[in-house]
């Protein structure tokens, strides 16, 4: 992997570790162990906005998850995060989210969350995992109950890396931002019966009760989904930069998993879903399964 690549990576873990504290062009170069006006270049060449930039959005985004979960006042996270005064803060809290912190403290919306995703994993690709060394594979029956799922379609996406080339990796920012039953969105394969002509079957979503009300963003759409017993497949830790051997590795083992071992058979009416790859957990799919006659 290139240097330059890394160098960045390493700008980026820091900003992220750090961001109650004053980051300087010269503390990154630094870091990155180039210059600071080289490490300005390839920042902004590999992130697509400078590393003043990405602090304040990254600051702002961290903001807002605080004032949704009602434990900070804006008044502290104005000094907290830098701001040097609460009008401040309250002018960039607008610019990037187009409200006011008071107002989304008190009534929280679906706003685009920035989501820092680390460059080094953008030149990852796809590439053969050797199944013979397969890490071990838990394996749960758990049940969801009749639910919601607020979608955002893609066009012809069948996996995550045409999603986001159609649709963008901003939409995890906006479900980040929405309360969820699970406690975090999810990306679904969707059954013919859940697609819209010329949509696709991979889409991202967030999971909410029947009864919820809350707004729906822009663009997206609403699908209900009943209740169903889930297997959920958990593969075991691995590094971030290992996460497609993770999969997989899941997907390997989930090919060849037979419920009938347990009573059931699978169940392709319903979307089989996909958790976000978290290397300190390990890699989690769950496909729904119905019980055998009998």
């Amino acid at each position: 992997m290139q240097e330059q690549i890394l160098a960045v990576q390493r700008m980026q873990e820091y900003i992220e570790s750090h961001l109650d504290e004053e980051i300087t062009l010269a503390r990154l170069s630094e870091v990155s162990h180039y210059s600071p006006w080289h490490s300005y270049r390839i920042f902004r060449e590999h992130t697509g906005m400078t590393p003043s930039d990405y602090t304040r959005r990254l600051r702002l985004s961290k903001s807002a998850v605080r004032l949704k979960n009602g434990n900070a006042r804006v008044a502290d996270l104005a000094y907290e995060y830098g701001f040097g005064s609460v009008d401040g803060f309250q002018r960039a809290f607008r610019r990037e989210f187009g409200c006011n912190p008071g107002d989304y403290a008190r009534h929280p919306i679906p706003i685009p969350l920035f989501i820092p995703y680390g460059v080094k994993f953008r030149e990852i690709r796809k590439e053969y995992a050797d199944m013979e060394n397969v890490q071990s594979v838990f394996i749960q029956l758990i049940h969801k109950p009749e639910r919601k799922c607020i979608i955002k379609r893609g066009r012809k996406a069948e996996d995550y890396f045409e999603y986001c080339e159609e649709v963008g990796c901003e939409v995890w920012g906006i479900l980040m931002s929405m309360d969820s039953l699970c406690g975090e969105p999810v990306c679904l394969w969707l059954p013919e019966t859940y697609r819209k002509p010329g949509t696709s079957t991979y889409v991202q979503g967030v999971e909410v009760p029947m009864d919820c009300q809350g707004p729906i963003p822009d663009g997206f759409d609403i699908i209900v989904l009943p209740a169903a017993q889930y297997l959920a497949f958990q593969g075991e830790p691995f590094r971030e930069e290992d996460y497609q051997q993770a999969i997989a590795a899941v997907q390997h083992a989930m090919g060849k998993y037979n419920p009938a071992v347990i009573g059931y058979a699978w169940d392709d009416s319903n979307p089989r879903i996909q958790l976000e790859p978290r290397g300190e957990r390990g890699y989690i799919e769950l496909r729904a399964v119905k019980r055998l006659n009998g």
